[in-house]
């Protein structure tokens, strides 16, 4: 994977541990030691739960960072959490969050690891990934429902193995270890019920407990579940393993909402007589409706895959109040000059509309180029100021009675069937020439049009 991002951070810039940094926890100053005198035995533990398939512009504030660290020579281990992501971590969740297939799980892994190449190097002296399922699950959690051959190296002989057996179940786990298949590791580290009951044995229900978004749950009435308490251990556990598979885990980045996890793991780190991972945690990008973190969860992100229009379009929606935090964590604008528009916008000596089309055009410019951003801020213009359709709407083909939703989702208009049900619900679809606004999900293409989706995207539908 290519990195495409325009990198214009100095690394020696005293931004580093500064910027859109909200604590950088090191009490015994080992993390920054190693940086200071050997940046390429440094690790850098980076984890995300694959819970959607987009990385958006808040996991890019981190991603941002760690490319300042990897151009410094140190390594970041970009961890999938496709075992965690079935339970779902709580950190700012008022409510239970709802489960995940397995199959979401890894359409949406594959997905994280074509973008984040946008934005870090993903040479093997600087990155690594690897998922967390690879300690979690077990031999026993293996469906293995065909035969299995499994040949010695050294004799050649060959034995089949049963379906499901102990056997068969063996020869796949060993095989699909990526510790062994990408790592080379001859050794398989994984956590066994004893070692998590052993971890538990040294973590209090009240830390857990004490929690402020469990507290929240608590007196609201609302049921706290078990497996959402031990999603912290779990983090942590990670950690540990990590230390003993790639020989160090210096450093674990988070937003603030990840500090109580990030700790968890130095502590568990620390009682497994390991050296204890230090905590950057960063300040978190509010999403677009500029109350909310940014979440996918939440269905108010910018993704850093979106067109440059709905980019630009995305970031002209969010409140006056964000402007300063958005250019603070999402552009290359220096701090100073970052200050003077805050000035401006406190004195109301500028629109704040002018301002925030210079965010747009910025953030554009990062992940499509200089062009595409100019471009994508006069379709913008010309869309909302002037009223009219796009030069460049996407066209699409299909046939008649071809139902909407595998229309716009064959055409890459749509990720998927539930984002059309999501847009249904929202009254987000509406053909322009009618001005029917859409509400069957099995509404049938029986002539051709314009399409507007939400108030950025627009879509000509052509019967062929």
């Amino acid at each position: 994977m290519k990195s495409e991002i325009n990198n214009k951070i100095d690394t020696n810039s005293p931004d580093l541990l500064k910027r859109g940094i909200r604590e950088f926890i090191d009490p015994e100053g080992e993390f920054q030691k190693k940086l200071e005198t050997n940046p390429k035995a440094v690790v850098i533990k980076f984890g995300v739960d694959p819970t959607r398939p987009d990385i958006h512009i808040g996991h890019a504030v981190i991603l941002r960072k760690l490319r300042q660290f990897q151009d410094m020579g140190c390594k970041v281990v970009f961890l999938i959490g496709d075992f965690t992501s079935l339970i779902g971590d709580p950190t700012g969740n008022s409510k239970v969050r709802p489960e995940i297939s397995q199959k979401e799980i890894e359409f949406n892994m594959k997905t994280y690891l074509d973008q984040v190449g946008k934005i870090l190097k993903t040479t093997p002296d600087v990155f690594s990934w690897i998922r967390n399922s690879d300690w979690f699950l077990s031999i026993s959690d293996l469906l293995v429902s065909t035969p299995v051959t499994y040949t010695d190296n050294m004799t050649k002989a060959s034995v089949t193995f049963a379906p499901n057996s102990f056997f068969a179940k063996t020869a796949v786990y060993d095989s699909t270890r990526m510790q062994k298949t990408h790592l080379n590791k001859n050794q398989i580290h994984d956590v066994t019920p004893r070692t998590f009951i052993s971890t538990l044995r040294f973590i209090t229900h009240s830390r857990l407990i004490n929690r402020d978004m469990f507290q929240e749950r608590i007196r609201a009435g609302e049921e706290l579940y078990m497996h959402e308490m031990i999603y912290p251990i779990l983090q942590g556990l990670d950690s540990s393993i990590l230390e003993r598979v790639y020989g160090a885990c210096d450093l674990e980045v988070g937003g603030t909402d990840q500090t109580f996890n990030m700790l968890i793991g130095r502590d568990i780190m620390r009682l497994s007589k390991q050296k204890p991972q230090a905590v950057l945690s960063f300040d978190i990008l509010e999403g677009l409706d500029g109350k909310e973190k940014m979440s996918k969860s939440l269905n108010n992100y910018i993704a850093i895959t979106d067109s440059p229009d709905d980019m630009y379009g995305k970031v002209m929606s969010i409140p006056d109040t964000s402007i300063v935090n958005y250019f603070t964590l999402c552009t290359y604008s220096p701090l100073v000059e970052i200050k003077k528009l805050e000035d401006v916008l406190k004195k109301g000596k500028e629109n704040p509309m002018n301002i925030k089309k210079r965010l747009a055009r910025e953030i554009v410019e990062i992940y499509h180029g200089k062009k595409l951003a100019t471009d994508a801020e006069k379709n913008f213009i010309k869309t909302f100021s002037k009223k009219e359709i796009p030069d460049n709407t996407k066209e699409i083909k299909t046939k008649t009675g071809t139902t909407l939703v595998d229309a716009l989702v064959n055409g890459g208009v749509v990720a998927s069937k539930n984002e059309f049900k999501r847009l249904l619900d929202g009254k987000a679809i509406e053909f322009l020439e009618s001005g029917e606004i859409i509400g069957d999900y099995n509404r049938v293409v029986d002539s051709g049009g314009t399409l507007r989706i939400g108030k950025k995207r627009f879509v000509k539908i052509i019967i062929e």
